[in-house]
């Protein structure tokens, strides 16, 4: 979000010169965290529902503290990301499936790199853990974690893990080597719901979030691995 976001807001600076977009990168449950205690936001864009649900007054089950932030008849989803496994350069130690990293991590050969359990892409392993039977306390001395996903990508990047689960899209950012890629069934689709947030700039960021659906915009997202949803 961060290359794509910064690209898009040169190019809306020639559509709408007279509004500023200011962005605030970081994971999606550091993001929601920040907006419930009173960051200045207009426009939400989470890597996952389960953040948006907990400020949307109709998130349901998952808004379990009553939260009333976001503007439910702007909430769209925005974008669809895969969950991939990267390795490092050269791939030492030869990981090339989610099969063979299920078995690698059970018999404790190699070391993995994954996001915290607060985060979506942590959220998203973690259910890719469930599909194969691994407990995580179980192997827990052979993963590393990471507060957002460019932490994550960092550690694959520097060759301080065997290999890492991250978004398709840091994996083309960093330029890293994917191996395979995360099945629906394995952690369900990953979407990235956007709104605009209730105050009084409504307006001009429902304007925004319209632009991000226009195809100029879309031709960036998916020049980086992103879908429309």
């Amino acid at each position: 979000m961060t290359e794509t976001l910064t690209e898009i807001q040169e190019m809306y600076k020639d559509v709408t010169p007279n509004v500023t977009l200011v962005f605030n990168f970081d994971s999606s449950g550091t993001l929601k965290t920040q907006i419930q205690e009173g960051a200045d936001c207009d426009v939400f864009i989470s890597a996952a529902p389960k953040q948006m649900n907990q400020l949307d007054a109709q998130g349901g089950e998952e808004n379990s503290e009553g939260l009333d932030f976001v503007d439910s008849a702007t909430r769209l989803n925005l974008l669809e990301n895969k969950v991939i496994l990267a390795v490092p350069e050269e791939n030492p130690k030869g990981v090339e499936t989610f099969d063979q990293l299920a078995e690698l991590l059970k018999s404790g050969e190699i070391m993995l790199a994954m996001g915290n359990s607060d985060v979506p892409v942590g959220q998203y392993t973690q259910k890719i853990f469930s599909y194969y039977r691994i407990d995580e306390a179980a192997v827990a001395t052979h993963l590393t974690y990471g507060s957002n996903v460019k932490e994550v990508t960092t550690q694959v990047s520097e060759a301080a893990v065997d290999c890492g689960i991250i978004y398709a899209t840091d994996a083309h950012s960093a330029n890293l080597t994917v191996v395979d890629s995360a099945t629906a069934e394995m952690c369900g689709q990953v979407i990235y719901p956007a709104a605009v947030l209730k105050g009084d700039k409504e307006d001009a960021a429902q304007d925004f979030l319209a632009y991000l659906q226009t195809d100029a915009a879309m031709t960036v997202f998916e020049s980086v691995g992103f879908s429309a949803a």
